[in-house]
């Protein structure tokens, strides 16, 4: 059975394929910037981040917010 969550509008977006369109879209460096991230200045890899935001709710929001606002645009 399938779930559906029309108010959800990351249901179904890895948070993979989300940092990846991040970094595709600003790069690392503007990222930092845009999200102040430690992860995302300091030796910045998609493996390492995801293991950062996958522990850390409060830049998992801000990582994710950023990702809706540039989607809408």
């Amino acid at each position: 059975m399938s779930q559906e969550q029309p108010n959800n509008p990351l249901h179904g977006i890895k948070l993979a394929d989300v940092l990846q369109f991040l970094v595709s879209e600003f790069g690392w460096e503007e990222l930092s910037d845009e999200v102040n991230i430690n992860c995302f200045k300091t030796n910045p890899s998609i493996n390492s981040s995801l293991k950062f935001l996958r522990r850390t709710p409060w830049a998992r929001d801000k990582v994710e917010k950023l990702y809706l606002q540039t989607k809408k645009d």
